[in-house]
């Protein structure tokens, strides 16, 4: 074949026949099929190149090679997408189907050789070798026959359903190379493994890979029946779900291996050596693990046993995380984080650079305590990130169930650890930054009281030996750094409140407020809401007049809420294409984002006589509170609304009483009390209030009154008074100054007593606030009150 001949048109044809010459086989191309010399097997085709080739076959009534493709999802195979050996078959039938499909039925003849395919054929043709195959004798090719027989013969009675015709065929065949060809066309083998026995031309080899391939498929089989057999036994008198149950089990058995090559439980006896569990747990996981493996599978205390051992093996008993104590880094990313609370940081500071000298020894538990939204949360994750440590977080609020901190004992359905070890795990190490958040909304019900399952998990000395009930095994959490977060402390328990070392977080000042907006809050919404940096500019003056006439409080979450807004007002203006860039300036607020939703409401309020202003902490960060006093005529009685708590009633009380006592001193000797009730109120009735802080403010707001002078707009004040006349101290004193400072208010009342509390007032709110120490409320009047503008009494009727 040393030169190739081009087609010749045959004559009389028009033009359109090919002449294949006589060396020249047509080749139809198979998907996964193999057909072996001997074989007769059907084909449906359906490639135009197929359909072309089988036509030019059966009209000229020649045979055809049929060559299998290495990759059956090629649609149009070439020469080099097909096996270099194939069958030369004859055609027996070629027929059309009702459906259409084209249908051809071959009859494989001799294996053959491709040389080289033509060129600008209609289907593929190529040159060829026939392989001519010597039977060859002699007693070892005799004996290779016999046993190939004798496992065939093997392999078809272990089928579920033998084949007696096949026997008969096969004991029927003479000839051994044709025999290894029948012998493997049966078998349930891949075609690529068809097709490695068909390029074996050498007769003794053939048959010695046809007795591998058999052998393999006879071991196969008899498995097979082996555990249908075992599973048929172990079937009895069990339902049918159990019997799927039981198969599984069976194959693992038969297998000895599980889905990673070991079975199940010497897997989980791995683990369990792995862990690094203590002793204890070490002993009680071996105990439960002898416990699993004499359980049946479908008992439901196999499931309960199995959840306890993947609880005990997935807890970090002795992984630590390592510390990075830099406190020079830690230093930066708390400045970087947060912008002010100096004193905080620097008590986290300490808190590290002795957790450096001395890694051993009992770390104190920290609790931030301060008004929503003035970053207590964010500061636990800062410190988890200054340390390099994994942070974990689990919420107090509404928690009412011990169980929720201690864990379920193993007896109730669906137990599971408490919150404490749930996080452990989650968090994969036994050294992380651990934050209790909201402690001051824990409850109590009949379920037990959960904060005094905390006073283990919080005791330096204690929590070495935490027990939950779950695991039953003592768990050391003396290496997790516990931090706790509350608004308000009255609420937490004396015993868990010694506990902790208190952290108090004031609220922010306007000041500081305009620099966290600019630093953190206005980048993050412009992230958040897919601005980017030239895209959207706020002034100065818009955030100052943001944060006095839409968000009074004591953190920047409703500022930041606010930002938000304007962010995406922007965001929309820029998504219709009507600007490129948006400036907001103070004068665009009320447009964007509605009227402001504060004023300054003290100089109205105060505009008569009988109305004062004072000061009151609230667990939000503290507020002012406005007292307004009427006189009408009556028969001597004192009117209190406004939902007053009863220590408040009390100071109204003693404020009124204080008043009738220097009447003479005011100027009210000619006044008739007897005459006149007194009604005292507190506007922003539906809000509970109470307390003896607002004594002097009451007494004020009465002697105003009866007066008819007024108290000026712009103090206020806080104290409690006695029924001699003094000033006692307060509590909330930081909390008071900053919530004064945002309504405007620059001069304010404090008791002398409270001198002490001034240190907790961050500087920037001291240096703007005008300070008047009471120690009576003499000086209470005079610092108060304006100068009389009228001799009548405010509220009196004529």
């Amino acid at each position: 074949m040393d030169q190739q001949k081009r087609p010749e048109q045959q004559p009389g044809q028009g033009g359109n026949a090919m002449v294949v010459p006589e060396d020249v086989l047509i080749i139809l191309p198979v998907r996964n099929t193999v057909i072996f010399p001997g074989a007769v097997v059907p084909l449906t085709i359906g490639r135009p190149v197929s359909i072309a080739a089988a036509e030019e076959a059966a009209r000229r009534g020649s045979r055809i090679g049929l060559v299998m493709q290495r990759d059956p999802a090629v649609d149009a195979p070439g020469p080099a997408d097909l096996h270099g050996v194939g069958t030369i078959a004859r055609v027996v039938r070629y027929f059309t189907a009702r459906d259409g499909t084209q249908h051809v039925v071959c009859q494989g003849e001799q294996r053959f050789r491709t040389l080289d395919y033509l060129p600008g054929m209609p289907f593929l043709a190529a040159r060829f070798d026939l392989v001519s195959e010597a039977t060859g004798s002699g007693t070892s090719l005799e004996a290779r026959e016999r046993v190939l027989k004798e496992r065939a013969m093997e392999a078809i009675s272990l089928l579920p359903e033998p084949m007696a015709e096949l026997a008969g065929v096969i004991q029927s065949v003479e000839d051994p190379g044709q025999l290894a060809d029948l012998v493997v066309s049966f078998l349930d083998l891949k075609p690529e493994q068809k097709q490695q026995v068909l390029e074996i031309f050498a007769v003794e080899a053939r048959i010695d890979h046809a007795l591998e391939l058999l052998n393999h498929q006879i071991e196969v089989l008899k498995l097979s029946r082996k555990l249908e057999s075992d599973t048929r036994e172990k079937l009895e008198g069990q339902q049918r779900e159990y019997y799927l149950r039981e198969q599984l089990r069976t194959i693992q058995k038969e297998l000895g291996e599980h889905e990673d090559g070991h079975s199940e439980h010497e897997e989980l006896a791995r683990q369990v050596s792995e862990a690094g569990m203590p002793d204890e747990a070490l002993a009680q996981a071996r105990k439960e693990l002898k416990r699993l493996e004499r359980m049946p599978e479908a008992s439901g205390e196999h499931s309960m046993v199995r959840s306890y051992l993947d609880w005990l093996v997935t807890l970090p008993w002795s992984k630590l995380d390592t510390e990075t104590l830099d406190i020079a880094r830690a230093r930066q990313v708390l400045d970087e984080d947060h912008h002010g609370l100096d004193k905080v940081k620097q008590r986290i500071l300490e808190y590290l650079a002795v957790r450096k000298l001395n890694p051993e020894g009992r770390s104190p538990i920290l609790c931030f305590v301060g008004p929503p939204g003035v970053g207590k949360t964010s500061l636990g994750q800062s410190i988890a990130r200054a340390m390099g440590l994994k942070f974990v977080r689990a919420s107090m609020g509404g928690v009412h169930d011990e169980a929720e901190i201690r864990g379920h004992r193993r007896t109730y359905i669906g137990a599971l650890p408490g919150n404490v070890i749930q996080q452990l795990r989650k968090a994969g190490t036994r050294n992380p930054v651990f934050m209790l958040d909201e402690m001051d909304k824990l409850g109590a019900g009949f379920h037990g009281d959960p904060s005094a399952a905390l006073l283990e998990v919080l005791d330096p000395e204690q929590n070495a030996t935490f027990q939950d009930n779950y695991l039953g095994l003592p768990f050391d959490l003396s290496k997790v750094l516990f931090i706790g977060t509350a608004n308000m402390l009255d609420s937490i328990p004396g015993p868990l409140r010694d506990r902790m070392e208190i952290i108090e977080l004031p609220g922010y000042t306007q000041e500081e407020k305009l620099a966290i907006a600019r630093r953190y809050l206005v980048a993050r919404q412009r992230e958040v809401n897919g601005l980017k940096e030239d895209q959207l500019s706020l002034s100065d003056a818009a955030l100052r007049t943001l944060i006095e006439g839409w968000t009074r409080e004591a953190g920047v979450r409703n500022l930041e809420r606010q930002v938000g807004a304007l962010c995406r007002h922007a965001a929309v203006r820029i998504s219709e294409g009507l600007a490129e860039r948006v400036d907001i300036d103070a004068a665009q607020l009320d447009e964007i984002l509605g009227p402001p939703k504060f004023e300054s409401e003290v100089a109205l309020r105060t505009g008569l006589p009988g109305v004062a202003t004072g000061l009151a902490w609230t667990p939000a960060g503290g507020d002012i509170l406005f007292i307004e006093a009427s006189a009408v005529p009556g028969k001597g009685r004192l009117i209190l609304t406004g939902q007053l708590g009863e220590v408040m009633k009390e100071s109204a009380q003693a404020a009124v009483s204080l008043v009738k006592a220097r009447a003479g001193e005011l100027g009210l000797s000619g006044f008739d009390f007897d005459a006149h009730d007194l009604h005292i109120h507190l506007p922003a009735g539906a809000i509970p209030k109470d307390g003896p802080s607002a004594g002097v403010a009451l007494f004020l707001a009465v002697a105003s009154l009866l007066t008819g002078r007024r108290v000026r707009s712009d103090v206020a004040m806080t104290g409690e008074i006695s029924l001699r006349g003094l000033v006692l101290p307060i509590g909330g004193v930081k909390e008071k100054a900053l919530a004064a400072l945002r309504a405007g208010i620059t001069q304010v009342l404090l008791p002398a007593r409270n001198r002490r509390d001034l240190t907790e007032v961050p500087e920037p709110a001291r240096s703007q606030l005008e300070i008047t120490w009471l120690e009576n409320v003499d000086e209470a009047l005079a610092a108060a009150l304006e100068v009389a503008h009228s001799s009548k009494v405010a509220g009196v009727l004529p």
